[in-house]
């Protein structure tokens, strides 16, 4: 039942002046002084909302890697998943190790497309993963050899440790996988064995509503965000962070609309703590040929990369930064 409306408290009036005069008082017993303007913006700055914005497959290729660590050095976006299983990875990982600062580093679990870390002898007899399609299907029926794909997992967080020095700060998964049943049990699992309540779980749940509202890659945001319910289920019961809402998701062959109009769709309604993925690029020789997304990695990182997405997140009252942790 709605509560009656009621006349605003009189603290509440005047906690806004309570908070500027606290201000004042503060910088002047330390000597300092404080213009109208920057008592202002400092206000302003503690009523923003916190967003993780995550740039997906570090470590792919050399160019996708090198505009990551750029957009992460000019505090662009805040977190990255790594593919480990890549060969570039050991050298890739003191790079980014030198412009992470704050940024949540995470592992990106591969399970479709590329090479497995070590034998895989039901699910990948040919020394590569299948293909997306088979995978998810796979998923849904409840066939996929979980045992296998619990060893790899487990080789790819030792590969991020090895060659960063720490745990993920998340964990997630190409294609999404990490979200399909069995999968999801596995990724939690371990994420609270390595994490000790740090390490968070992506969920890309989102209300079917939002998704519609959005239009933008409605089909393929619907199918993704049906399975995150399922992993959050199993993260709050273990005590496992994870996202409060997502959005990025569009088809990166067919979508004519501007990267500059798709990142405002991708913003608008966000919630605290909720995630932008992201895949921003240089298109290199790795690339051509690996995989079909070329022309908008680029894109995204010339958008993200331009005045206009600060200016973006702060006509939304935006702060970009690692997720909050309970």
């Amino acid at each position: 039942m709605a509560a009656e409306s009621t006349p605003a408290a009189p603290c509440g009036r005047l906690a806004p002046v309570l908070l500027t005069i606290i201000n004042d008082r503060a910088l002047t017993e330390t000597g300092l002084t404080a213009t109208p303007q920057a008592i202002a913006d400092r206000n302003a700055a503690a009523s923003t909302t916190r967003i993780v914005v995550c740039a997906d497959d570090y470590a792919f290729t050399p160019g996708v890697s090198r505009a990551i660590r750029e957009l992460i050095a000019a505090r662009r976006i805040s977190a990255t998943s790594v593919m480990t299983g890549s060969e570039f990875w050991p050298a890739e990982a003191s790079a980014l190790k030198v412009v992470a600062g704050d940024a949540d580093i995470g592992l990106h679990v591969t399970l479709t497309d590329q090479a497995p870390l070590g034998s895989m002898p039901t699910f990948a007899p040919n020394g590569r993963f299948p293909p997306l399609a088979a995978v998810f299907r796979n998923g849904l029926m409840r066939r996929l050899p979980l045992a296998e794909i619990e060893a790899e997992i487990e080789r790819q967080v030792a590969a991020f440790v090895t060659h960063y020095g720490a745990p993920p700060a998340h964990i997630d998964g190409h294609h999404h996988m990490h979200q399909l049943p069995g999968v999801r049990d596995i990724v939690v699992r371990i994420a609270a064995r390595v994490g000790k309540g740090r390490t968070w779980v992506r969920s890309c749940a989102e209300p079917p509503g939002a998704i519609v509202r959005r239009g933008v890659g409605t089909p393929k945001a619907l199918i993704i965000g049906a399975l995150g319910p399922g992993i959050e289920r199993r993260a709050r019961a273990t005590g496992v962070p994870f996202n409060r809402g997502f959005s990025g998701a569009y088809d990166f062959a067919g979508e004519t609309r501007s990267t500059a109009e798709l990142f405002r769709r991708f913003v608008t309604g966000l919630s605290a703590n909720g995630l932008v993925m992201c895949h921003p690029g240089y298109v290199d020789a790795s690339l051509i040929g690996r995989d079909p997304m070329t022309r908008a990695r680029e894109q995204e990182y010339a958008y993200l990369m331009s005045d206009a997405w600060p200016a973006l997140l702060a006509e939304h009252r935006l702060d970009v930064g690692p997720l909050v942790r309970p």
